[in-house]
């Protein structure tokens, strides 16, 4: 996903029953229908990921923000 490009969380995915990760992502926000944008990417192998949502920053790791399903949102959203 380039950086700066507002998308739409439709999902979180679970790797397992009862995930932490999974469940400390929808903690932090990333529930469907709320908007994210990549803001910047760390230096060596692009991690950590500077991720938006609302106006929160949080710093991710790429294993844990590929559980992240999102998609492009509607005309509406800017």
């Amino acid at each position: 996903m380039p950086s700066r490009t507002p998308v739409l969380v439709e999902s979180v995915e679970d790797r397992q029953p009862h995930d932490p990760v999974a469940r400390r992502l929808r903690e932090l926000g990333f529930v469907a229908g709320e908007q994210v944008q990549i803001v910047a990417r760390g230096p060596l192998g692009a991690e950590p990921l500077l991720v938006q949502v609302g106006y929160t920053r949080f710093a991710l790791r790429q294993i844990e923000a590929a559980r992240v399903r999102v998609a492009a949102p509607g005309p509406e959203v800017a």
